[in-house]
């Protein structure tokens, strides 16, 4: 799979998986490959039994990871929840890679979601020619998951109808599938959970009835609220991702990270950062992986045109792109940020005058 863009967490990860497994002596529940102890270091890093290191694929609140294996190991489902950006994708993949080893069990909801997409279909030409039967059924991420006793991931679980939403009751409840054209049904094996993924900025798109809501234990991701720990999580996301695309990370994307999640930082909080100046939010969110993706852009185009050397002038643009979403409301926020803020600060001067530049 070496030409592969991007590798499923259970490859990317394999040898710390495989590290881990060798000397994980912990209990663990049915079907898992690791102990809870053992995935939540796989999360959250640190060192093996042996001494050997595991890097961290989460950086925030210990607790928090500890929730959600603990829910997994339980028969109750895990939502997370948080704005965008907040790394719930993320840690449904590592999450699942950890425990089961397959992470590729995963349904992406949508407004066209429909009950065929989360239950079962049907190969039609079998079903024309020789009636309903198990080997006419097409077996969805639910369905694989509930047979193997695996977890099956959910992304963006609002943004699918309510009543589709509604199919989960019974799984999540009875832990069965009925299948009423066999008169039979899909009882799950033991390991079988799911992980679905929620975005608090989405309420009231499809919000969940009650009878779904109490079947899901809720852990809410917040955005970072340490500076020191979002440029954390940034340096080391922009390091993986420059390696993964063959771009080189220079010496001074420390600094440039700091200065973007300094702008980040005061827009989404509608102040700076020592509390003198209040500020207009714009109307996007600003998150951490919106950091991580100016800067990724900013090394390609320093890459591609600009001889390697990351400046304001690579990021600018990039920067733009992120926080103005609305046309015009967006554009007021950001102009009145550059001339009462980053125009009196001599080390944002670049920023200012190329950021000027794009708008």
């Amino acid at each position: 799979m070496g030409n592969i863009l991007r590798q499923p967490a259970e490859l990317s990860f394999q040898s710390e998986l495989d590290i881990l497994k060798s000397e994980d002596t912990g209990p663990k529940p049915s079907n898992w490959q690791l102990s809870p102890q053992a995935v939540v270091t796989y999360l959250l890093g640190g060192k093996s039994p042996s001494g050997k290191e595991i890097s961290a694929k989460y950086i925030g609140n210990r607790r928090l990871i500890e929730t959600a294996v603990a829910t997994l190991a339980t028969d109750r489902a895990l939502l997370l929840l948080g704005v965008p950006g907040t790394a719930k994708s993320w840690v449904s993949e590592h999450l699942s890679a950890a425990i089961c080893g397959d992470s590729t069990q995963v349904i992406q909801c949508t407004a066209g979601t429909d009950e065929n997409q989360i239950r079962y279909g049907w190969n039609y030409a079998q079903l024309l020619s020789k009636g309903p039967s198990k080997d006419a059924l097409v077996p969805t991420p639910l369905y694989r998951a509930m047979e193997s006793g695996t977890l099956c991931r959910l992304e963006e679980l609002t943004r699918m109808g309510s009543d589709v939403q509604d199919t989960l009751i019974t799984v999540l409840s009875e832990k069965m599938l009925p299948i009423p054209e066999l008169n039979d049904a899909v009882f799950a094996e033991r390991g079988f959970n799911v992980i679905a993924t929620a975005n608090n900025r989405d309420k009231g798109v499809n919000e969940l009835s009650s009878a779904l809501k109490r079947r899901f234990n809720v852990v809410v991701l917040p955005l970072p609220n340490d500076l020191n720990q979002e440029l954390e999580i940034i340096n080391q996301r922009v390091a993986e991702m420059g390696a993964s695309l063959d771009i080189p990370v220079p010496k001074n994307a420390v600094e440039e990270i700091k200065k973007v999640v300094t702008i980040f930082r005061e827009l989404r909080g509608g102040e700076t950062l020592d509390g003198k100046i209040t500020l207009k939010t714009p109307t996007g969110n600003l998150s951490t992986a919106e950091a991580i993706a100016v800067m990724v852009g900013g090394l390609s185009q320093a890459n591609w045109f600009g001889g390697g050397s990351l400046s304001a002038e690579d990021i600018s643009s990039n920067i733009v792109g992120a926080i103005v979403k609305d046309p015009v409301q967006d554009k007021v926020v950001l102009e009145e940020y550059l001339e009462t803020v980053l125009k009196k600060r001599r080390d944002f001067a670049d920023y200012y005058h190329n950021i000027n530049e794009v708008l």
